[in-house]
């Protein structure tokens, strides 16, 4: 009989199903909105529904699921799938996510943060491939890393090793995150607060940015190829707190090779050849650092969510 794992990465913007079977190939995708506004029952239920949805659609019996694994932008107690915070869907939180779904469905459940199963992907079919050590990136909607030391994805004391969105630049000053505080990189840098910081750049003066509710990175980036000076001080204040955020990851751990996914990957050089340059500013150790742009493309979220879905069943 065959046997199938089920990916999910459920993103600040998009959730997205992927439904693989054991020879590893993707043969069911579907994907919707997220709802930011969901609690955790109610955010749990959707994901039942979109697994229901999947199976159907690929015509695939629950009973021939070996596993589920569900990636998210929060803080998630791995051994328990607990999930304490959720920073881009400030109400799921302090939640039994797992005990939820693992009592509504026919088939086991692991949860895991997005950037650890991204980085999982990426290490073993990605970018990544053939290293020792490796940083993932995701610039998106929020920024956080995975963490591969030794050939070995870290997770840490409680599941959440490399939240580096959150960890504090300017304490107690700016906007605050979704992680209840000001002040840290995801708040300055990230594609979700973006639109704070350019409204504030904006003030008093003209720009080609339709300023309104539909703000977003796209506007962003239209405006910078066309030259606006607004959005070019704002993309040049991206770059220097992400770049920021690198060298303290690379002062503290020493790995050499960055790869970068996510949403902000689409502006190319214009972004991150500023990171570059503002990394290379801090760094005074003539030593390679590689920056790699992650190559699974849109699919490395559900990948990474099935490779976690592989670990409790293998």
């Amino acid at each position: 009989m065959k046997s199938y794992r089920i990916g999910i990465d459920a993103g600040g913007t998009k959730v997205a199903y992927g439904l693989f079977d054991d020879a590893d190939r993707l043969v069911g995708r579907i994907q919707h909105p997220t709802d930011i506004e969901a609690d955790g029952p109610a955010f749990s239920d959707q994901l039942i529904e979109g697994m229901k949805a999947l199976l159907s659609e690929s015509g695939v019996r629950p009973d021939e699921v070996l596993a589920a694994g569900i990636c998210m932008p929060s803080f998630i107690l791995y051994d328990e799938g607990y999930v304490c915070m959720t920073s881009a869907m400030v109400n799921i939180r302090d939640f039994a996510m797992r005990d939820y779904l693992s009592a509504r469905l026919d088939f086991p459940v692991v949860l895991d943060n997005d950037s650890n199963a991204a980085a999982l992907a990426e290490y073993r079919f990605g970018a990544g491939r053939g290293s020792k050590h490796m940083i993932y990136m995701s610039a998106s909607t929020g920024i956080g890393s995975g963490l591969i030391l030794n050939g070995q994805l870290f997770r840490g004391t409680y599941g959440w090793a490399g939240e580096s969105g959150h960890m504090l630049i300017t304490p107690d000053e700016g906007v605050e995150c979704g992680c209840r505080n000001r002040g840290c990189f995801m708040s300055w840098a990230s594609g979700r607060y973006m639109p704070e910081q350019i409204r504030r750049l904006a003030k008093g003066r003209e720009t080609l940015m339709d300023l309104g509710p539909g703000l977003d990175c796209v506007e962003l980036n239209r405006a910078c190829q066309a030259g606006d000076a607004v959005a070019l001080e704002a993309l040049d204040l991206q770059a220097h707190y992400f770049a920021i955020c690198l060298f303290n990851i690379y002062q503290l751990l020493n790995v050499n090779l960055f790869v970068f996914g996510g949403g902000l990957t689409h502006f190319g050089d214009t972004l991150f050849g500023r990171i570059r340059r503002e990394f290379d500013r801090y760094n005074h150790v003539d030593k390679l650092v590689e920056f790699r742009m992650a190559e699974l493309k849109q699919d490395f979220g559900i990948i990474g969510a099935a490779e976690v879905a592989r670990e409790i069943v293998s």
